[in-house]
């Protein structure tokens, strides 16, 4: 426990998933957390039930000005920010033939703009403080291809590979930069109507390990690019997926596009 003693987190995506998982984890380690979101009520209502020193912001994420409101709140509340997780992310399930180009545009400035933007506006305070760690939530589409998800894939490809880069650049700083990589999550955007997760899923998808993951595992990944654990770690990829990864992946999806 306390392993974010003394620490201040901004959690993208924060009001449910895996963003609501890691900011309770994160208050219970002791951290000050600024959670943001679009989804004003259940963000609210999530940070009230945590309590302590969390705090929702309504929080557009491809907007520059609200980052920079984000930053200044967590600056005038906490006097800083630590950790910066981006994990705020929308999908869409469409063949490239289908897939408009407005589609690719919004998801482009959610998924890849959005997290760009995160770390530009809080790398001028992890400078001036010679620490810190961003946390980016890619996926296991930004590690292979995937049929039907072609604007989602390459948005997540573009995490990782801004991921690469923030690192080396923010190095001579102390600053660590991070992406994990969830598979299927019992998130809303997996299970968008709630029902309870079964094995025939996982094993449906292909997953070795014969369940879904919880929004908690991703947390917990999240946790540990964030604590001083990981000290001397950054640039890297953690894929968290039950092994759906570490081999190939023999589940070839049925779309209703393919003849």
């Amino acid at each position: 426990m306390n392993r974010l003693a003394g620490k201040v987190a901004i959690i993208t995506g924060a009001a449910r998933g895996q963003g609501e998982a890691t900011a309770r984890l994160f208050a219970a380690e002791g951290c000050s957390v600024i959670m943001t979101d679009i989804l004003v009520e259940e963000g609210e209502k999530v940070a009230a039930d945590i309590g302590g020193d969390v705090r929702f912001l309504r929080h557009d994420i491809s907007s520059e000005s609200d980052w920079a409101m984000v930053v200044e709140e967590a600056v005038a509340l906490y006097g800083g920010v630590d950790i910066l997780i981006n994990n705020a992310a929308i999908s869409l399930f469409k063949s490239i033939e289908d897939t408009g180009a407005d589609e690719v545009r919004r998801l482009l400035a959610v998924n890849a703009v959005g997290p760009f933007i995160g770390i530009k506006a809080v790398l001028p305070l992890m400078k001036a403080a010679r620490k810190g760690s961003i946390v980016n939530i890619s996926s296991v589409n930004g590690l292979r291809g995937t049929s039907g998800m072609g604007a989602y894939d390459m948005c997540k490809w573009a995490v990782r590979g801004l991921t690469k880069t923030a690192a080396l650049e923010a190095a001579a700083y102390n600053i660590r930069v991070n992406s994990v990589h969830p598979g299927a999550i019992d998130t809303p955007m997996l299970n968008p109507t709630d029902e309870p997760a079964t094995e025939a899923l996982a094993l449906d998808l292909g997953i070795p390990f014969r369940r879904v993951g919880q929004p908690s595992e991703v947390a917990s990944a999240s946790l540990f690019f964030a604590s001083d654990d990981s000290s001397y770690v950054s640039g890297a990829e953690l894929a968290v997926d039950g092994a759906w990864m570490a081999g190939l992946n023999t589940n070839i999806q049925k779309l209703d596009y393919i003849p």
